[in-house]
């Protein structure tokens, strides 16, 4: 089961839906999965492998079925649904629910809501919702900004010069997600999105500086709530006479979440300029997801010309 949580009633404004009837305990109910279930098989009595945790949804099929039993049908089998406690029953196409459907729900305390829309459309949005609400997450120190359209997450120890960075690459015209502390959330097996805690979005903290709101300074341009994370820089002090790979052609990956993002570690010293140095970096990365390594490229070529220089 997911350690997240979404309040039902997070569903009902988020989709305008209506309420039917209202559980006394509406206001505490949540929901703890990602999926939607359509009940044809328990109206008909068999819930082998029911799963009382899904909200579900009566479709034009389902409640064509439900007019075609008796009243006495209706609420033997309203009777059994509702005992497993479901969070909630969605009924789709604006249809009303049937009589012995409320008498059933009022004896079980189960929440009855309404959707104008199709079945296919409320359950496909219902589970893209629940799915990024419910998603696992973490929350890592460092800065997130969107470079050319690539998810940039800036790594390294405090004072190293992130937010310093951050604003420069503000002035060049890319946006800021998140400074200091970046929400992260696995939204598929090879996807993570980053954004910024509530508390501290659109701000950034400046040392001799303090606190700057940046939706102000630069502009609402310059600020994104959320963007998927492409790349991990790690800046690090420059260290004399240590290795640093100058080809590229090892690919270096951090684990987030079970997710390998492909990574890079950049070493400053005075005079490097990291806001340019990051730009080729989101751009290099773009290219190498398109299928195009410049490195690999010019290694290729070094062999080729060492090749025929030896015949």
């Amino acid at each position: 089961m997911n350690q997240y949580s979404v309040p039902l009633k997070a569903l009902v404004e988020e989709f305008k839906l209506s309420i039917a009837y209202q559980a006394t305990d509406y206001e505490q109910i949540r929901v703890m999965v990602d999926e939607v279930s359509r009940p044809g098989l328990p109206l008909t009595g068999f819930f082998v492998h029911f799963e009382a945790l899904r909200v579900e949804v009566l479709g034009y099929v389902e409640m064509t079925y439900l007019e075609n039993q008796t009243p006495a049908q209706r609420l033997e089998i309203f009777d059994r649904l509702f005992a497993y406690k479901i969070p909630a029953l969605v009924i789709s196409r604006g249809q009303q629910p049937h009589p012995e459907c409320i008498e059933m729900a009022k004896k079980h305390n189960i929440t009855i809501l309404l959707a104008q829309e199709t079945t296919s459309y409320i359950i496909s949005n219902l589970i893209t919702f629940l799915k990024n609400a419910l998603a696992p997450r973490i929350t890592r120190h460092g800065v997130l900004m969107e470079v050319y359209g690539e998810g940039i997450y800036i790594t390294g120890e405090s004072g190293i010069g992130k937010s310093e960075t951050a604003v420069e690459l503000l002035k060049r015209g890319h946006r800021l997600i998140a400074d200091d502390a970046v929400e992260i959330k696995k939204t598929s097996s090879s996807q993570l999105v980053g954004s910024a805690p509530s508390l501290i979005r659109n701000y950034i903290e400046l040392r001799g500086i303090g606190v700057i709101n940046v939706a102000n300074l630069f502009g609402m341009g310059a600020i994104k709530e959320e963007t998927a994370i492409n790349l991990v820089v790690n800046i690090v002090p420059w260290e004399a006479g240590k290795h640093y790979d100058r080809m590229g052609l090892e690919d270096h990956f951090v684990d987030l979440l079970g997710v390998k993002v492909p990574s890079i570690t950049i070493p400053v010293s005075p005079g490097r300029n990291l806001a340019v140095i990051l730009e080729v970096a989101a751009m290099n990365s773009r290219q190498k997801r398109l299928g195009y390594n410049a490195a690999l490229e010019f290694s290729q070529q070094l062999d080729r010309h060492f090749e025929n220089s030896a015949k």
